[in-house]
């Protein structure tokens, strides 16, 4: 019988392995991403006080009406755009990118553009 790894599991790892070095401080928050087969979240978070600072997906009330009948990449940009907007709000400009164990392309990839776009650096 052939075993496969849980992927989500081996994702857990990778995820526990890159937490121990980023940390989202009070100058620089932590933009973390969740990825599930329909949806995209985002959200920056102060791990010094346990705080999230802001948040978005493609279940939020502001983009409900412009990511219909768009691809899963093009969602993951406009909810990239919309963290970066929420951001550059409260005053942050820089954050430290939390990739949440998924390889750097497709929809994370696209959100991390989006936020650049919106004028996040990291």
């Amino acid at each position: 019988m052939i075993n496969k790894d849980n992927k989500n599991a081996q994702r857990k790892k990778r995820h526990l392995r890159v937490r121990k070095k980023v940390f989202g401080s009070s100058s620089t928050p932590r933009l973390n991403v969740y990825r599930s087969t329909s949806n995209i979240y985002a959200q920056i978070i102060d791990d010094e006080k346990g705080k999230t600072l802001c948040a978005a997906s493609t279940l939020s009330s502001a983009l409900a009406e412009t990511l219909k009948g768009k691809t899963k990449s093009e969602q993951a940009f406009a909810v990239g755009e919309l963290i970066g907007k929420l951001a550059t709000k409260k005053g942050i400009k820089e954050v430290v990118f939390d990739r949440g164990g998924y390889l750097y392309s497709g929809r994370v990839l696209q959100l991390a553009e989006g936020a650049r776009k919106a004028g996040l650096k990291f």
